[in-house]
């Protein structure tokens, strides 16, 4: 697999999930059949021009923006984080008010553990 091939399919993965896309999603607005751009995304497929045009016109983007591999990570850690609270958020919406503080205050108490490893405590509530 080539490196260059890797890193646009990579940047391509994380444009899709940070507005929350599925590769379904993406797929369809471009007009790709989604195994297609699921290999793509792995950098196991060689991308055509005119695909990359398709991709770059359904995210609506600046065609260099594909190209931009120094913020990848970045991208892939905020729409991760994202879909972590936006699951919790789901574990915790059908519970009642009393399990979601417990839940709270057992989360606190975690979090406040990983204070002395330079993570930010929150004492709010």
């Amino acid at each position: 697999m080539s490196e260059f091939l890797y890193a646009v399919g990579n940047r391509i993965r994380a444009l899709r999930k940070q507005r929350g896309w599925t590769q379904e999603q993406l797929a369809e607005k471009a007009n790709l059949h989604y195994s297609y751009l699921s290999s793509m995304e792995r950098g196991e497929r060689n991308v055509t021009i005119e695909s990359l045009e398709k991709i770059i016109l359904a995210l609506e983007i600046n065609p260099m923006q594909i190209f931009n591999f120094a913020d990848t990570n970045v991208l892939e850690e905020r729409a991760d984080k994202e879909a972590t609270l936006q699951a919790i958020y789901a574990l915790l919406q059908d519970r009642n008010t009393d399990e979601v503080k417990m839940v709270y205050r057992v989360l606190k108490d975690m979090l406040n553990t990983f204070s002395g490893s330079g993570h930010s405590k929150n004492n709010s509530t």
